[in-house]
């Protein structure tokens, strides 16, 4: 009997019995108006099945995405008039389209798989191990370095560098828990830096002070000693640091330096731009002038870059169109939220609404999302070298430890620096502005200090 279960939940019945899922509640409606459930829109019922499937079918997360989000936009082609997907993507004069999110995400996850397999073939990841401490130590250390890149570098590429040196130095027995840790470190390190994050990028562009996100790292260092050391034991008790590197190894100068102009032209592009892709595949390119490119790497890749394309494009279809007031229980609810609720939107949103504190508000909404693995890209990007991570269950299981870091650092960042919100950073167009500013004001005198 459980035999015919697996061949069915394999089989491309499952398909079928999907799209019934998530079209069935649409012929219970008549066109005209947006179907809803009670006071909840059907897109949001939609998405909440898709993210359902993503967790239940972590073998098929690709064709459950790619469902939800057909199904979302049949809703959108049925009952809203004035949807236009041009528009969406495109966007308009008043509105910017989702193009460049989604062909930056395109372009990184492929990028940055290439830019993976060039660093782990340059053997830099094999003497790597003769440099770490001793034990779980190592782990920790090679976590802590990951937070550090990420700082500067875009959160993706850190954790595929972390993903590929721990390949090696673990003789690719990674623990789960420790996969987690690596998708946490990489957030943590890029939520107070305006460059080290696609979320405080876009705060950086609308016009927040680069300075106002730094106090993230507060609560980034902290969390670090929390799942750092608790992921660094469950994978010393998996599988030790093997630090019998052979001497004659020998570096491939070469690989190494595509590997550098791939990050340097990502900063570069990023910081010029707001584009890193079109870096990392100008020094990609350039690099296959002089360097053999493991192209292959892009069909492997291939199955999780669809994958986060389509659950990004669900998000961006929410009809989100406010929040609650901005406190710092909002901003708190949303680093839950950003688990499962792609977190550019969400930063769009607040930067629309204004009253938060910037950083406190990175910390959530970057950080929140490493507690499930396809919260942030860095997550899918990693399962993509790891598909053992794609399991919900065990991603949370084994990585409890990211949600009791962001839990305990959100209260001692806040206990450190309190709740300031910002002034607003741009002029508002509409008859709110005198409202948020009031807001604002009364906020202030609620310190936590």
């Amino acid at each position: 009997m459980k035999r015919k279960i697996i061949d069915f939940l394999s089989s491309k019945k499952l398909i079928l019995v999907l799209t019934a899922l998530f079209l069935i509640p649409l012929s219970t409606f008549a066109a005209g108006t947006v179907p809803a459930i009670g006071s909840i829109r059907i897109e949001f019922i939609l998405f909440a099945l898709t993210l359902i499937g993503v967790a239940i079918f972590h073998n098929k997360t690709m064709y459950v995405a790619l469902l939800g989000l057909l199904a979302i936009l049949l809703v959108k082609f049925s009952f809203a008039a004035d949807f236009s997907v041009t528009e969406h993507l495109i966007g308009t004069a008043t509105k910017e389209g989702e193009w460049r999110t989604l062909l930056n995400l395109l372009g990184l996850l492929f990028g940055f798989a290439i830019l993976a397999k060039h660093f782990e073939e340059s053997k830099v990841p094999e003497i790597l191990p003769n440099f770490l401490p001793n034990g779980w130590k190592g782990g920790f250390v090679l976590l802590f370095a990951i937070m550090i890149i990420s700082s500067f570098l875009d959160n993706i590429a850190a954790a595929m560098i972390g993903g590929a040196i721990a390949m090696v130095v673990f003789k690719g027995r990674v623990h789960v828990g420790y996969l987690a840790a690596i998708v946490a470190a990489s957030n943590a390190g890029g939520a107070g830096s305006v460059v080290g994050d696609t979320t405080t990028t876009l705060m950086w562009i609308d016009g927040v002070n680069p300075l106002d996100v730094t106090h993230a790292f507060v609560a980034s260092f902290v969390a670090i000693f929390i799942f750092g050391i608790i992921a660094s034991k469950q994978q010393d008790k998996y599988q030790r640091i093997q630090k019998n590197a052979s001497s004659d190894i020998k570096i491939d100068w070469a690989k190494l330096l595509i590997v550098l102009m791939i990050l340097v032209m990502a900063i570069v592009t990023n910081w010029t731009l707001d584009f890193p892709a079109l870096g990392v595949w100008i020094a990609i390119l350039a690099g296959a002038l002089f360097k053999k490119t493991p192209w292959k790497e892009i069909p492997n890749a291939l199955q999780g870059t669809i994958f986060l394309i389509a659950l990004v494009s669900c998000a961006s279809l929410m009809p989100v169109e406010e929040l609650p007031p901005a406190s710092w229980h909002t901003a708190f609810i949303l680093g839950f939220v950003s688990a499962v609720f792609d977190n550019i939107p969400l930063t769009k949103l607040c930067l629309e609404q204004g009253g938060y504190d910037w950083g406190i508000l990175a910390y959530s909404v970057g950080f929140g999302g490493s507690m499930i693995w396809f919260g942030s890209s860095a997550g899918v990007a990693l399962s993509n070298m790891y598909p053992e991570a794609k399991s919900v269950v065990n991603y949370v299981k084994k990585g409890w430890h990211v949600t009791l870091a962001y839990i305990v650092s959100f209260f001692v960042m806040l206990g450190i620096v309190g709740w300031n919100p910002h002034t607003p950073h741009k002029k508002s167009n509409n008859l709110q502005t005198n409202e948020t500013t009031t807001t604002i004001n009364n906020s202030k005198t609620i310190n936590t200090k």
